[in-house]
């Protein structure tokens, strides 16, 4: 386990890269009136509320080029702190990679996206988010799943450290 630490940054930024276009695709398919309703809910980039809430409580003044890398920071090292979940699931389970990608990524929007990024406050509840917002987030986050999967897979595969 302590091996896979080493291949999680990989995969986790990696991945974190594969939700963008991801998201910009499935949300070139909403409404209108879908995307106006999540544009008067959403106070902001949840990352970048993130970083400015933690810097707000570690008492430091960050200029907004400074917040906004730090935003990214949050994203970035969101997705390379969870990527080890993959790799978890993958040696304690009897899931493949496809399943345990999915079991990662579902678990990663349910606990993150829906539960601890409003409960933080790093975005508004998830109630005042029209169903369409949540099914995307949902979706990127199983394409960080299998992005994870791929990555760590394709690792293991090299160095031949399959479970």
């Amino acid at each position: 386990m302590a091996k896979d630490l080493v291949t999680a940054p990989l995969a986790g930024y990696l991945a974190s890269r594969v939700m963008e276009p991801v998201s910009m695709k499935l949300y070139e398919h909403e409404s209108e009136a879908d995307r106006a309703c999540e544009d008067q809910a959403r106070p902001g980039m949840p990352f970048r509320i993130a970083a400015e809430k933690t810097t707000r409580l570690l008492r430091q003044d960050l200029s907004e080029p400074q917040l906004d890398k730090a935003g990214m920071a949050f994203h970035y090292g969101l997705g390379v702190s969870w990527a080890p979940v993959y790799a978890l699931i993958r040696r304690t389970t009897p899931l493949g990679p496809v399943n345990a990608g999915l079991a990662s990524g579902a678990a990663m929007s349910l606990s993150v996206d829906e539960g601890l990024t409003p409960l933080l406050g790093f975005s508004a509840s998830n109630r005042d988010y029209p169903l369409v917002t949540h099914a995307r987030g949902f979706f990127t986050h199983l394409a960080f799943g299998l992005a994870t999967a791929a990555v760590t897979e394709t690792v293991w595969c090299l160095t031949r450290r399959r479970p």
